[in-house]
């Protein structure tokens, strides 16, 4: 699972920070995060990519969340784009794109109240269309608590999805209730069967 690849590369952070490697300037720090803000994948020969842009002027500060396809030699559709949701807190993004289609997961706060709570969109995006094939939410059960972020990882070859995250209250029907929870969407991409919940 790529939470796996994320915890060894956090590792390697660790060593090297230890091993007296340079600390980052403000400047880069500021540049990674605005990278990692952006997620990749490529799917039929074309690169999508999810991204947070902030919406100027807006009060309170609200964030939309696009995804964009861009132009290739190896991609078939022109460039373009579409917003799938919009954020009164920066959202944690993920996309996953593989021989099916592309998938897409952010945590979003549906309004500026104080008493919103956070929670999780994710979304079938049609690879020629932009449009969404299926959206699933994600959030704490009666909106008592945030569910702050979803990853994305896949199993089966990808017929799969996998949405894991951290959150603070229950999820409908989950077995557990814990700090970490891991929503399992079986053939995802071929049916609209809802998640199975685990958390640990």
């Amino acid at each position: 699972m790529h939470v796996f690849k994320s915890a060894v590369w956090c590792c390697a952070a660790v060593s090297l920070a230890a091993c007296g490697a340079a600390e980052e300037s403000p400047e880069s720090e500021v540049l990674a995060q605005r990278a990692a803000a952006l997620v990749t994948g490529t799917t039929q020969g074309c690169t999508f990519t999810l991204s947070s842009v902030s919406v100027p002027g807006a009060m309170p500060p609200r964030w939309d969340i696009v995804v964009t396809r861009a132009a290739s030699g190896t991609c078939a559709h022109a460039a373009g784009s579409v917003t799938l949701g919009t954020s009164y807190d920066p959202p944690y993004l993920a996309l996953l794109a593989n021989s099916y289609s592309v998938a897409t997961a952010f945590s979003y706060k549906p309004t500026p109240s104080g008493s919103s709570m956070k929670r999780c969109q994710v979304n079938h995006v049609d690879p020629a269309t932009l449009g969404r094939v299926r959206t699933d939410y994600l959030g704490v059960m009666y909106g008592t608590a945030h569910l702050h972020t979803c990853a994305l990882d896949q199993t089966d070859g990808g017929a799969t999805l996998v949405a894991y995250g951290t959150k603070d209250g229950p999820l409908p029907g989950e077995v557990g209730n814990r700090g970490n929870y891991v929503a399992t969407y079986y053939d995802f991409f071929t049916s609209t069967t809802p998640p199975v919940y685990y958390t640990y």
